[in-house]
């Protein structure tokens, strides 16, 4: 599919892959309904491109913000392009982190986005081609120390979006499953970004992330995972799991002091 012809709901618009992503989708011609928590830094796009880009500011965890995204998405004249970019990060062992803290990012990066996706399918199935993309994570496939219920919440995405290709195999909706490894955004914590740098992992750029996403749409990919010698990690740990198990018992004393440091 072509960005150019692409009507796309992009959820999570305001964070750093989401903004780097309209940016990106607009200066290709895509017609965008941005959704966020914020619009404060969606306002600069939306005056540069008033003909493609309107913003809606709804909270996709409760059911009036679903509610107003379906009405946007009718009086946008449809859609056939969903991007699910929402999600919240929390850097830290689990036992430091609480119940409510624990079920929030489960609420959004999970029941939420199935919830809005269920939504949202009938208007992707009466376009001629339509497209969903769920934004993953290298955590999504592999699990990390420090960030469990990230990687829990992640491994259900991949397989959600797994189930819905095969759900979906005999209509004109494809389902693409995108998984950036670490990025330089605000959801990464000082913290993990100092981890990162002392145990040498590299961090994308949202602006690269999201010219990745552009090709793997354009290319009509159905999963694609960035990064080396992460997509590397992803094949060992599906097949070899004890081998990757090793490699990170090793880095297991740097993660559990940046963790407890954090707190």
């Amino acid at each position: 599919m072509q960005p150019k012809d692409c009507r796309v709901l992009l959820t999570g618009a305001s964070g750093g892959i989401g903004l780097a992503l309209a940016e990106r989708l607009a200066e290709a011609g895509a017609q965008l309904l941005l959704v966020g928590r914020r619009l404060e830094p969606l306002q600069p796009l939306a005056r540069r491109y008033p003909q493609q880009v309107r913003l809606v500011q709804a909270d996709i965890a409760s059911r009036a913000g679903r509610d107003a995204l379906v009405a946007a998405a009718q009086a946008f004249g449809g859609l056939n392009c969903l991007i699910n970019a929402a999600g919240v990060n929390r850097f830290g062992l689990l036992e430091q982190q609480d119940e409510q803290q624990l079920a929030e990012l489960i609420e959004l990066n999970v029941t939420a986005t199935l919830q809005l996706t269920q939504r949202l399918l009938p208007l992707l199935r009466a376009q001629p081609q339509a497209l969903l993309v769920n934004l993953g994570s290298t955590f999504g496939a592999i699990g990390y120390p420090g960030f469990a219920a990230y990687c829990a919440s992640k491994f259900a995405l991949r397989g959600f979006s797994e189930a819905l290709r095969r759900e979906l195999a005999d209509t004109r909706v494809r389902v693409l499953y995108f998984a950036p490894r670490a990025t330089r955004t605000a959801m990464n914590a000082p913290s993990v970004v100092a981890m990162n740098d002392a145990l040498g992992v590299a961090m994308d750029d949202p602006q690269q992330v999201a010219d990745e996403l552009l090709g793997a749409i354009r290319r009509d990919q159905e999963e694609r995972h960035l990064g080396w010698p992460e997509r590397l990690f992803v094949r060992l740990n599906g097949l070899l799991p004890r081998l990757v198990d090793q490699a990170l018992r090793k880095q297991l004393p740097i993660i559990q002091r940046f963790a407890r440091h954090k707190h």
